[in-house]
Order: structure tokens, then C-alpha cells, then sequence
């Protein structure tokens, strides 16, 4: 018996859907994604003596 275009539709948003992270471990992973890339900006001017734009 051949699977109709629903049914595959439907089982492949089921697998999918399994995978997705939670809003809570997105909304973590892009906090510290934002620190990660305040930080590095500070060094990479800390190491060439310089000072950081504001904003």
C-alpha cells in the first residue's frame, strides 16, 4: 500500500517537530551567542589599544 501526500506530509512534520528545541534553549543559546560576541568585540579593541565605539 503506497502513502498518500498527506500521510507523508503529516509523518514528516511529526519527525521534524520531535527535533525543534524549546523556545527556552533558543532564547539561551542567543544570549549567550550576543554575550559571546560583546566579549570578543571588547578584546579584539582591548588588543590593539584602542577604545570601543559606544553602541
Amino acid at each position: 500500500m503506497r502513502l498518500s501526500v498527506p500521510e507523508v506530509r503529516r509523518l514528516l512534520l511529526r519527525l521534524a517537530w520531535a527535533l525543534l528545541p524549546s523556545a527556552e534553549r533558543v532564547l539561551a543559546w542567543s544570549m549567550w551567542r550576543r554575550r559571546h560576541q560583546y566579549l570578543a568585540r571588547a578584546c579584539h579593541y582591548k588588543a590593539r589599544g584602542a577604545k570601543a565605539p559606544s553602541g
